[in-house]
């Protein structure tokens, strides 16, 4: 595998256990539907979250949520109907984005952009 691909199922087990540590309820990873994925379909209080993870090494490319472009948004959007259609889920939902970065000496540090889009 690649390592592209390892560091993002680190970022998104990461990011899983820090939500759980939040008290958010992990349901399901790495969702596929037709070319969407969901990184993560979590549940707090009652709403069903849809992540969108990012890793970032550093900022000096830009910030983790400014990699979600309307594109990526539009497929999760429409992974997220299928889902909600799957599970017949009839409250309400919402789009995060959580992005991970680590630094040069191996510090992992979160930021939760709740609500991030629709």
């Amino acid at each position: 595998m690649a390592a592209h691909n390892d560091i993002g199922q680190e970022s998104e087990r990461l990011a899983m256990e820090w939500l759980e540590s939040k008290g958010y309820i992990f349901q399901e990873a790495n969702y596929r539907y037709k070319h969407a994925e969901i990184d993560l379909i979590m549940i707090y209080r009652g709403i069903l979250i849809f992540v969108e993870v990012k890793f970032r090494s550093g900022t000096g490319y830009g910030y983790a949520e400014e990699f979600v472009d309307y594109k990526k948004r539009q497929l999760i959007i429409r992974a997220a109907d299928n889902y909600i259609h799957e599970k017949d889920w009839l409250r309400d939902i919402r789009f995060d984005i959580v992005g991970v970065y680590k630094d040069k000496f191996g510090n992992v540090r979160f930021k939760h952009f709740e609500d991030a889009f629709y």
